[in-house]
């Protein structure tokens, strides 16, 4: 039984999160996705709205996930839960610097949690939170980009 973390802010989930998603739910006996409460930073959404958005998106595809919110050091997170991993998704070569010195930290932090990462599919790799916010501020249609309601639901926002 191995159970993994998917942390995130996920300010909306986009079809690329939703892809690891899917893709884990296949790899671990369980999964937890968890929404990072920041208090550093100001989310378009409420993490009640996140994590009705990622409810959603995960009933539609018929996923068995959890879904929880955490504030504080994800490590600490991931004792509480008993995870024995920690997944993250790579877009690219830019995010594995960051993504890496994460990942060092926490196993300094707690050695018997691992990273295990997911490359994003060549069709969500582009994909971002932040870029696909500033298209539906700019009027752009995202649909394609976002699971089912998170659209409207950006339209509502801006």
């Amino acid at each position: 039984m191995v159970h993994a973390v998917y942390p995130g802010s996920f300010d909306p989930i986009t079809n690329g999160h939703l892809d690891i998603i899917k893709r884990a739910v296949k790899m671990f006996s369980s999964l937890t996705v968890a929404i990072l409460i920041n208090p550093r930073k100001k989310p378009l959404f409420t993490a009640n709205e996140r994590l009705q958005m990622i409810q959603a998106a995960i009933t539609h595809e018929r996923l068995s996930v959890k879904i929880d919110m955490f504030e504080g050091l994800l490590v600490e997170y991931a004792r509480q839960i008993r995870a024995d991993v920690i997944l993250r998704g790579l877009r690219a070569v830019s995010d594995f610097e960051f993504e890496f010195q994460l990942s060092l930290m926490n196993r300094r932090l707690e050695p018997s949690i691992n990273t295990v990462y997911l490359m994003a599919s060549a069709d969500t790799t582009y994909l971002s939170s932040g870029l696909i916010k500033e298209i539906a501020a700019l009027g752009g249609d995202v649909t394609s980009f976002v699971p089912i309601g998170v659209a409207e639901r950006l339209l509502k926002k801006l």
